[in-house]
């Protein structure tokens, strides 16, 4: 029997058209802020009001990639020139894929550019790989589903 419920391991991220390879990608939450107000008279409750979204900065975590990348070019140059430039946004895809390649979902962060750059640590006493971090801030992000898939859980 087929498992219809895609796996984490199975993705793959796009920016300007171009698949890039990464282990890990976090971050990809959403959330409501909540604003309590307390009304006069009123003590048993505090009313909680909707306020704005919110979400976390996206990290994409790879095994160091020796030679440049137009990602890695666009982070180096965006945090490296700081506000001298216009900042310089782009659309990026992170698509969860099914067993037979199609895709099951996707996720737009639209406006992203990147704020940190990182390597871990160098140790000569671990035999492990070396492992760089980016992490983009964005505007939003949506969630486009594969309705196929979708319908099995209806």
């Amino acid at each position: 029997m087929d498992n219809p419920y895609p796996v984490s391991f199975y993705f793959e991220l796009s920016f300007k058209g171009e698949d890039a390879a990464f282990q890990e990608v976090t971050g990809i939450t959403k959330e409501l802020g909540v604003e309590e107000v307390v009304c006069g008279g009123e003590n048993r409750f505090k009313y909680r009001l909707p306020t704005v979204s919110t979400s976390q900065n996206l990290v994409l975590k790879r095994a160091l990639v020796p030679k440049g990348s137009q990602l890695l070019d666009w982070c180096a140059s965006s945090i490296d020139e700081g506000l001298a430039t216009q900042v310089e946004t782009h659309d990026i895809s992170v698509s969860l894929l099914g067993a037979d390649q199609s895709v099951c979902v996707m996720w737009t962060f639209h406006k992203a550019y990147p704020v940190k750059y990182s390597v871990s640590d160098l140790k000569s006493q671990e035999n492990g790989l070396v492992i760089e971090s980016i992490e983009l801030a964005y505007t939003y992000f949506e969630i486009t589903a594969d309705t196929s898939i979708a319908n099995l859980f209806d």
